[in-house]
Order: structure tokens, then C-alpha cells, then sequence
């Protein structure tokens, strides 16, 4: 299927690895001029030079610590410089801190709200008025499924990431008469570096080891398997195609069948 997405400009942060790095790859593969960011330049840089290597697309990339609004400021900034417009945005993230509602003081809270929530909200911000000037734009957030189903030891993930849908409603509503489509696509359990840190976690409290707390994850779902990143990125790179334009204000779940709730 031709996603019509060629020449169109994607800025997808956190991407140097795990799901933001396979969505990357999937808009790269679809002919988009993609921007990626995170913290650690040497991954940044790696990543980079493997999409151009793959896709002979522009890459621009940027160092940028998604709790500070200078460091999102100057991404936007970079990208614009290179690429000149911004049509698809995709919010991601690394998961906040695992642990119980008193394990976290005031200030852990503030940086869970910052990095989960108002970065989305910052970003947004910042590439809406080109969306609206072209009208045209996808605005995707990576959620998790703990939207859906909260997750036991994941209270800051659960609070936050569920605020980002409530925001998300909102703008969906706001901004559909300008062609903007903006949605949420919640990932299961799926075979990243955060889900090995949080087996980890789950090992230490339980006495197993990592690789029974991953396998009993694995258990947990229907189609008995962990999800692969590249899955997540291509459900993104549809929702942000031209087929998929009547599509917002939805939050979808990609979860091998492991939520059983109806909605």
C-alpha cells in the first residue's frame, strides 16, 4: 500500500532505539525526511547514519532532554532549519519510574508529568500553526496499554499517559477542520530496553529471574509473544497516512489480544 507519505516531514522524539527508532524507520522507509531526538548523542548519531544508509532519506537529529522546554525549543528550531515544515509529529517517550504511590517523592512526580505529559503538549504546541497554515498534519502520541488497563507498579506511567489521551480528545477535536488527525497508539508489553529494565525490577521484588519475569509477561498474552517494535511503528506510519485521514481522537491498542476490556 503507498501511504502517500513521500516528501512529507516527521519528527518523532525519543528515537534513538526501541519503538520511537522503529517508527522512525517505518516513516524513513515510507520517503518521509525524518527528524529524530533523545538524550544520548552517540545513539543519535548511529541511528542517523543507519536510516540514511537504508532509505537515502534526510535525517536531522537533535540532543534534547524531553523535561526541558529549551531543549524541545531548539529541536523544533533544527528541524525547521533543515526541512523547513513539520507535517507529522510523533510523541514518544521513555517510561517514567516504576513503583508504588508512596515510592515517589514531589519532585519525581513533577518530572514524570513533565516528560510524559507536557512534552507532548509542548511539541504540539509548537508544530500546530504549520499544521493549520497547510492544512494538514498527524499529531500521534505513544501511549501504553496501561491506558487501557493500568499496570500494577506503573502508577506514574498509568497517571500521565492517561492524561495524554484526555489531551489528545481535546486537540482531535479542535484542530479536525484543518485536516489535522491527532491519535494515540498504546503498546503492549513489546521487546524493548524498557521492558528489560522493568523485568529486572519485577525480578528483584519476586525472586525470579529476568528471563522468567519476561516469559511470564509473554503468558500473559493471547498470542503467547512479546510485541516487536517494528509492529508498533507500523500502525503509526498508517495512522499517518492519507487513507487513514477520517481516523482521530482514538486511541489504539496493539497488544497481542492481552487487554480484556471491550474498549
Amino acid at each position: 500500500m503507498n501511504l502517500g507519505l513521500n516528501g512529507k516531514t516527521a519528527l518523532v522524539t525519543a528515537s534513538s532505539k526501541g519503538i520511537g527508532k522503529a517508527v522512525a524507520d517505518e516513516l524513513a522507509l515510507e520517503g518521509c525526511n525524518v527528524a529524530i531526538c533523545s538524550r544520548t548523542k552517540i545513539d543519535l548519531e548511529n541511528t542517523a547514519d543507519d536510516l540514511k544508509r537504508k532509505y537515502g532519506v534526510d535525517i536531522s537529529w537533535s540532543v534534547c532532554d524531553l523535561n526541558k522546554s529549551t531543549d524541545i525549543e531548539n529541536t523544533f528550531n533544527v528541524v525547521l532549519r533543515q526541512f523547513g515544515k513539520i507535517d507529522i509529529l510523533v510523541n514518544n517517550c521513555g517510561g517514567p519510574l516504576s513503583g508504588f504511590f508512596r515510592d515517589f517523592s514531589d519532585d519525581q512526580w513533577v518530572s514524570a508529568f513533565e516528560q510524559v505529559f507536557l512534552s507532548a503538549v509542548r511539541f504540539s504546541n509548537l508544530v500546530v500553526p504549520g499544521m493549520i497554515a497547510r492544512q494538514w498534519g498527524r499529531i500521534i502520541n505513544i501511549t501504553s496499554v496501561s491506558v487501557k488497563q493500568p499496570i500494577d507498579n506503573l502508577i506514574l506511567s498509568n497517571s500521565f499517559r492517561s492524561g495524554v489521551i484526555g489531551f489528545a480528545k481535546s486537540l482531535s477535536n479542535e484542530f479536525a477542520k484543518y485536516n489535522i488527525t491527532v491519535n494515540n497508539v498504546a503498546p503492549g508489553y513489546t521487546l524493548t530496553n524498557r521492558l528489560y529494565d522493568l523485568a529486572v525490577s519485577r525480578a528483584k521484588s519476586s525472586g525470579l529471574s529476568h528471563e522468567e519475569v519476561l516469559a511470564e509477561m509473554a503468558r500473559q498474552v493471547p498470542m503467547n509473544r512479546l510485541a516487536r517494535p517494528e509492529e508498533i511503528g507500523a500502525l503509526v506510519a498508517f495512522l499517518c497516512s492519507n487513507q487513514a485521514g477520517y481516523i482521530t481522537g482514538n486511541t489504539i491498542h496493539i497488544d497481542g489480544g492481552w487487554v480484556k476490556g471491550l474498549f
